[in-house]
């Protein structure tokens, strides 16, 4: 890559670092954007820097926003009854993309993982306490990855939930998500599957 021009090899190496990205399809992107007409690439400049700038969690559940609050939660036809716990955004969005849940959702922002440091503390527990000591919640639905770390995540947080509510319902969605996966990449179908699959914790 020592023949790019400088400009060009500084665009290969920035996109070379973001996930799933090799030095390959990096040098095929930059080279896509420097043949595309200037507006173009301006335009996506602009983007990138517009949800850099706006994009940040929602101050109820913890998904991403461009407002206090996130779309699902201003929802007033949602079923705030029933809380739906997930990892990540990406989760949630898969989720949504089924259009089988009516709740709301509750993003941890990872899972326990003691190998990488990852406890109660780092994850956004003491949100969800709050939210079901407020006495509104009847169901907490946890949609954990169906991975060793999601599994240990999906476990603790039902023997919180019991400890300070023991009404309310909690359970696990359904295993139609392959085990070893992410939801972010299952489809609609397994996706509906698995939430009508719930089983109690």
């Amino acid at each position: 890559m020592a023949a790019l021009p400088a400009p060009l090899q500084r665009v290969v190496e920035r996109l070379s670092r973001l996930p799933g990205i090799g030095e390959k399809t990096a040098s095929r992107l930059a080279f896509n954007l420097l043949n595309r007409p200037r507006e173009q690439v301006i335009a996506l400049a602009e983007s990138l820097l517009e949800m850099k700038e706006r994009v940040g969690l929602c101050a109820e559940c913890f998904g991403l926003s461009d407002h206090p609050r996130c779309h699902v939660c201003e929802d007033p036809a949602r079923e705030r009854e029933v809380i739906c716990v997930v990892e990540g955004p990406a989760d949630l969005m898969a989720i949504e993309r089924a259009r089988s849940f009516n709740g709301v959702y509750h993003v941890l922002h990872g899972s326990l993982s003691p190998v990488h440091g990852v406890g109660p503390e780092q994850l956004r527990t003491n949100n969800l306490v709050r939210r079901i000591e407020s006495g509104e919640v009847d169901e907490i639905i946890v949609a954990t990855n169906p991975t060793v770390e999601g599994e240990a995540t999906a476990v603790y947080l039902s023997r919180l939930i019991k400890s300070l509510r023991n009404e309310v319902k909690v359970t696990r969605i359904a295993t139609g998500i392959p085990v070893g996966s992410d939801i972010e990449y299952a489809d609609e179908v397994t996706m509906m599957k698995a939430m009508e699959g719930r089983r109690e914790l």
